[in-house]
C-alpha cells in the first residue's frame, strides 16, 4: 500500500515537474523541483560525482586529441570538437563492437588501426556507466554498487598506467600524454586521473557507509596491473 501511494505521489509530482511558490515578501516566486522530492542526499551526492567524474573525463579527451590529432584524423572528422562530440553520446559508443575494458585495451592493439583515443576513452565512459548501473540522474529507489564502484577506480589506475607505458614495436607510445617528445614531464595528466581516482573512491566509501557494506580492497603491483571487473 505504501509503494502504491509513493508512486502515486512521485507521478503527480512528475506531471507538475515544477511549481511556483510565492516568497514571504509576495510579488516574488521560487520554484520547487521534483528532483528534490524523488532524490535522497546520496542521490544527489552520486549526481555530483557522476557529473564530476565526466566532466574530468572529457578534459583528458581534450588534452589526448590536442597531443594526437592524427587519431581523430583517420576518421576523417572535420574537427576535434566532432571527434569529442562522437564519444560522449548516449549510449556511449562501442568501438569495433568493444565496450569497457576490451575497448581500452584495443587502443594499445598492434593491429588495429582506427582511432585510439577514441577506443580508450570510450572504453573508460563506457567502463564508468556499467560501474555506475548505466544511469546518470539518480533517484529514491536506484541503487549503487560500492565495490564495483572501486574497481572502477582501479581500473583507472591500471589505464592510466597503460597510456604511459604501452608502446609499439618501435618503441614509441601509441598515444602521447604526459611525457615523450616534452623536455619537461606534463604533471596536469596525473591531475586528471587522479581527481577521477579520488572522485570514485570518495563515492564507492560514501555507498558503503549507507549500505553498511565493507569494500574488499584489491593491492596490485606495477607488474601485475589488471582490469578489475564491473
Amino acid at each position: 500500500m505504501l509503494n502504491r501511494f509513493l508512486c502515486y505521489l512521485i507521478l503527480s509530482l512528475t506531471l507538475t515537474a515544477c511549481a511556483q511558490i510565492p516568497d514571504s515578501k509576495g510579488g516574488h516566486y521560487e520554484y520547487f523541483n521534483v528532483d528534490s522530492i524523488v532524490k535522497t542526499d546520496i542521490d544527489m551526492v552520486a549526481d555530483i560525482h557522476v557529473k564530476q567524474t565526466l566532466q574530468q573525463l572529457k578534459l583528458l579527451t581534450i588534452k589526448l586529441y590536442k597531443r594526437n590529432p592524427r587519431e581523430w584524423q583517420k576518421e576523417g572528422l572535420t574537427s576535434r570538437q566532432a571527434a569529442i562530440k562522437r564519444i560522449f553520446q548516449r549510449p556511449i559508443p562501442s568501438v569495433s563492437g568493444k565496450r569497457s575494458v576490451a575497448s581500452i585495451h584495443l587502443a594499445f592493439n598492434p593491429n588495429y588501426k582506427g582511432d585510439r583515443v577514441f577506443a580508450y576513452i570510450a572504453g573508460l565512459a563506457s567502463m564508468l556507466t556499467i560501474s555506475y548501473n548505466d544511469k546518470e540522474d539518480f533517484y529514491l529507489f536506484d541503487s549503487l554498487d560500492a565495490q564495483k564502484i572501486y574497481h572502477a577506480a582501479r581500473n583507472i589506475e591500471v589505464a592510466s598506467w597503460l597510456l604511459r607505458s604501452k608502446k609499439n614495436a618501435h618503441g614509441q607510445l601509441y598515444l602521447l600524454s604526459s611525457g615523450e617528445g616534452n623536455r619537461l614531464s606534463n604533471r596536469s595528466y596525473d591531475r586528471v586521473f587522479g581527481k577521477m581516482i579520488g572522485q570514485l573512491d570518495t563515492l564507492a566509501n560514501i555507498v558503503a557507509s549507507k549500505n553498511h557494506r565493507v569494500i574488499k580492497n584489491v593491492i596490485q603491483s606495477a607488474a601485475q596491473l589488471v582490469f578489475l571487473p564491473v
